[in-house]
């Protein structure tokens, strides 16, 4: 069973930055497609950034250019470096990663920009 445990959530203020990391168990990420979704109070869940197999990104529009995805040399840690953070990216930050009819979420870390 691979076990996800996601980590760099916090408080920040408009402007600031944080880096989530999302580190898998047993495993690495070689061949396994790398999500970072988020959902806040009220909302669904919504996908936010794609790291796929190949090394190839995929953003949503409302973080393109301000969150960058990416993996660690050992292929068992996803980071999600989010820059320029606006008070509509509070949410809870989940990661996941799937490959054919396999999936596995992590437990989420929470994020909150406020001033």
């Amino acid at each position: 069973q691979v076990q996800l445990v996601e980590s760099g959530g916090g408080l920040v203020q408009p402007g600031g930055s944080l880096r989530l990391s999302c580190a898998a168990s047993r495993t690495a990420f070689t061949r396994y497609l790398m999500e970072w979704y988020r959902q806040a109070p009220g909302k669904q869940r919504e996908l936010v950034a794609t790291l796929t197999p190949g090394g190839n990104t995929h953003y949503d529009g409302s973080v393109k250019g301000r969150f960058t995805i990416s993996s660690g040399a050992a292929k068992n840690t996803v980071y999600l470096q989010m820059n320029s953070l606006k008070p509509e990216d509070t949410a809870t930050y989940y990661c996941k990663m799937s490959r054919a009819s396999s999936y596995y979420w992590g437990q989420g870390t929470q994020v909150t920009v406020s001033s």
